[in-house]
């Protein structure tokens, strides 16, 4: 077997590189040595935003590049990605009204017309905005946009596969041989194959798939670890906070799943992938910091969930982990068949890495390639306005309840109608595990999404795991009672 190009990592950037190789018409495999976003993509501040503290380092490009690609994904992707309103507490001792006032009035510029409300300062009408806080009451309003990060890594693979290419999870790269023209690769469920072109995407793991293929990178992978804490809702409203800490890190407090608050991130430099782990420190970190902003004080035995990731990130040599660019590198190495390394990235930007990509593998390789993705939808995502949808859809399945429709259409937006097209009422669902999810949704997941285990749907596909509700013992036993399906 010979393909074009083998993507080593299921993350953002490898599933969005899948995306953008499969619509340019090359044959594709990209390998996962576990989940889709079972690592660093999962476990995001769950933000499409420009990062408006990297203004303060002056990455005024990576900053338009991902406000640009900000409106972009909130018109491809409307039932993953929506807007979010976030007040900005006023912290003179950290950073002077000025300062904080211009670089929200370059954040406008650089957004562009026809995108999110501007910023503006806290006024008289804010009474909401303002009653949790402590202080006196100043400060600022901007936007940005919420994400569901798995699921977002779960379309693009999604896409990418209905365009031709094979997603292959639980499957790793055992070894690579490089010839002139070609990579001869043995994968862990046995195949052998040949391939023109390997991108190493493993994310955190990038140096160690480099060792794995021989090469020695000119890049350098600096690993950063971001840690979250999910406590019961601080405050009322779909509005978030970024939270201005004397080191001048600043942090997020966002609504999270109903009932919960997700207060994020850290920045802690680590050795290793696996040092992806909360430690007590950081814990105490955040909870301090949401104790020093909101009137409503919390404790470490408040948090009921918590989760980190490793971002790699490109070593620019900078001093402090706040202070490393978020920007990506893309390194090809064309002595022999070429291996193409990504560097640093983040969920915003992943399509317009991908574009690079393949500009960068187009050149070499000598084949043609075009932005095929800036203006496409992503599945599901062909629904209007979503409250017009919500509305239809709670008008189509009354038996689903609001609750439980609110999160299947954020979830799968128009895919909904080929899930549960011919359902007429509960019991058409077939086995219910509790939380609202049942065994028609399972099967979707199982079949559609490249879930396997319970793990993948509960805190991947559908964040259920977190309420408690569903009987995991059970849909484990359901899982492994189901034949194998191709995907």
């Amino acid at each position: 077997m010979t393909i074009d190009l083998l993507i080593v990592g299921g993350g953002i950037n490898g599933a969005a590189i899948a995306r953008e190789a499969a619509l340019n018409g090359r044959s594709v495999l990209l390998v996962e040595r576990g989940d889709l976003a079972g690592a660093t993509s999962s476990k995001s501040t769950k933000l499409i935003h420009g990062g408006l503290r990297y203004l303060e380092y002056y990455d005024f490009g990576l900053v338009r590049e991902a406000l640009v690609e900000r409106r972009r994904l909130l018109k491809a992707a409307p039932h993953l990605i929506h807007p979010l309103t976030f007040v900005l507490p006023h912290e003179h001792a950290v950073r002077p009204w000025w300062m904080v006032r211009a670089g929200l009035l370059l954040y406008d510029l650089l957004a562009g017309r026809g995108g999110l409300p501007r910023s503006r300062g806290l006024g008289a009408q804010d009474a909401a905005y303002r009653a949790p806080l402590k202080g006196d009451g100043r400060g600022f309003v901007y936007s940005d946009a919420w994400v569901d990060d798995a699921r977002l890594v779960v379309l693009n693979a999604r896409d990418a596969a209905d365009n031709g290419a094979e997603i292959a999870t639980r499957t790793a790269l055992v070894s690579a041989t490089r010839g002139e023209e070609s990579w001869r690769v043995t994968l862990g469920d046995g195949r052998t194959l040949d391939c023109g072109a390997i991108v190493n995407a493993a994310g955190p793991w990038v140096n160690e798939v480099s060792a794995l293929l021989g090469v020695k990178s000119r890049s350098g992978a600096r690993l950063i670890k971001g840690s979250h804490i999910i406590v019961p809702r601080l405050f009322d409203g779909d509005h978030a906070y970024i939270l201005q800490q004397p080191d001048r890190r600043i942090v997020f407090a966002i609504p999270y799943e109903g009932a919960y608050t997700l207060i994020g991130t850290t920045d802690i430099a680590v050795k290793q992938p696996e040092d992806a782990r909360i430690e007590p420190e950081e814990i105490a970190y955040l909870v301090e910091c949401a104790n020093r902003h909101f009137k409503h004080q919390i404790a470490a035995t408040d948090v009921v969930s918590s989760y980190s990731g490793v971002r790699s990130l490109y070593d620019d040599g900078a001093s402090e982990s706040r202070q490393v660019t978020r920007d990506y590198v893309l390194e090809l190495d064309g002595n022999g068949a070429p291996l193409l390394s990504v560097f640093g990235g983040k969920i915003t930007t992943a399509r317009h890495l991908a574009e690079d990509a393949m500009e960068k593998l187009g050149e070499w390789l000598e084949f043609s390639v075009s932005p095929v993705t800036r203006g496409r939808i992503f599945p599901g995502g062909g629904i209007g306005r979503f409250d017009d949808y919500l509305a239809q859809v709670i008008a189509r399945w009354p038996f689903l309840g609001s609750a439980r429709a609110d999160r299947m259409a954020r979830a799968y937006g128009a895919m909904l109608e080929a899930m549960l097209g011919d359902a007429t009422d509960a019991a058409a669902l077939g086995e219910d595990f509790g939380g609202g999810l049942t065994a028609r949704e399972v099967d979707w997941l199982a079949e559609r999404e490249w879930a396997v285990s319970a793990d993948d749907i509960l805190w991947r596909r559908t964040k259920l795991g977190l309420g408690g509700a569903v009987d995991a013992e059970r849909l484990t036993t359901y899982l492994a009672a189901r034949p194998p399906r191709p995907q």
